[in-house]
């Protein structure tokens, strides 16, 4: 799929977040002179083509009093790294889950899980629940905790005055 000058337009509108409104798409719309529908179709097209995987809230955790935020590493069996990334992604405690090549012989982590909560204790008895579920697969586990927010943004795109 290839961007026209409206999707790059559409892009740039959203790159921010969506309008706290009850018709967001509409408002988007309304924006750009486009109807609600050719604004969900437009985003539906660019997330099928890879281009936006998702369109999703990204809370300040720290807002909401989740002050205790872990990196969870996994050293997982490459045969089932994808399948239990699936489960453990899929944990209501979980913000964003992913699968990294390692970088040996330093750093043979290929699983990565955020995890939040509200005291250390808290995030360590979460990364406890997915070391029991990833099992036998897993070698070797460490975690990150950080301090503050480093980064909540994705791709940006330049708007042309």
């Amino acid at each position: 799929m290839k961007l026209d000058a409206t999707d790059r337009a559409l892009i740039a509108e959203t790159q921010a977040g969506l309008p706290l409104v009850p018709e967001p798409f509409a408002e988007i719309g309304a924006r750009l002179g486009l109807p609600e529908g050719e604004v969900i179709d437009r985003l539906a097209a660019m997330r099928a083509a890879g281009i936006i995987r998702r369109i999703a809230a990204a809370p300040n955790h720290y807002a909401l009093g989740l002050t205790f935020n872990g990196m969870t590493v996994w050293d997982v069996d490459d045969g089932r790294a994808e399948a239990l990334g699936a489960q453990v992604g899929a944990l209501d405690f979980v913000s964003h889950c992913y699968l990294r090549p390692p970088a040996l012989p330093d750093w043979p982590y290929n699983l990565f899980a955020m995890v939040h909560g509200t005291s250390r204790e808290e995030v360590e008895e979460k990364r406890a629940k997915i070391r029991a579920m990833l099992g036998e697969a897993c070698r070797a586990d460490d975690m990150l905790l950080s301090r503050r927010i480093l980064k909540k943004t994705g791709l940006r795109l330049k708007r042309k005055e």
